[in-house]
């Protein structure tokens, strides 16, 4: 089994960059994105106007533009992971927000 790379201070500060840029521009409606971490995974939430629930889980690969993808399933409270809509189980940051904001959001378009 292989351990699990702990993921970088650098990684983890420009991981919150990179969601905060897209969530402005792509998913104004969100007040915010809430990140934590725990090992080698990103949690994700997202925030409404003070309204905040679970988005997804990303998974470091130690490439920070391919990470693991999870979608958090509220019919059971947690994480499964899950394909991204080009049919890989790992994306860019940006995909993945797109893809659980999609699903949440009711924005199609957000998942071709």
């Amino acid at each position: 089994m292989t351990p699990m790379a702990k993921v970088p201070h650098t990684v983890k500060t420009a991981l919150g960059d990179r969601l905060q840029a897209h969530r402005a521009t792509r998913w104004p409606q969100l007040t915010d994105l809430l990140l934590r971490f725990r090992g080698d995974y990103a949690y994700i939430d997202a925030d409404e106007d003070g309204d905040t629930w679970p988005l997804c889980r990303l998974r470091y690969t130690g490439n920070v533009d391919q990470w693991g993808f999870a979608i958090h399933l509220a019919s059971r409270d947690g994480y499964e992971d899950s394909f991204l809509p080009n049919g890989q189980p790992t994306g860019t940051p940006e995909q993945a927000i797109d893809c659980a904001c999609g699903l949440y959001l009711t924005d199609p378009t957000a998942r071709s």
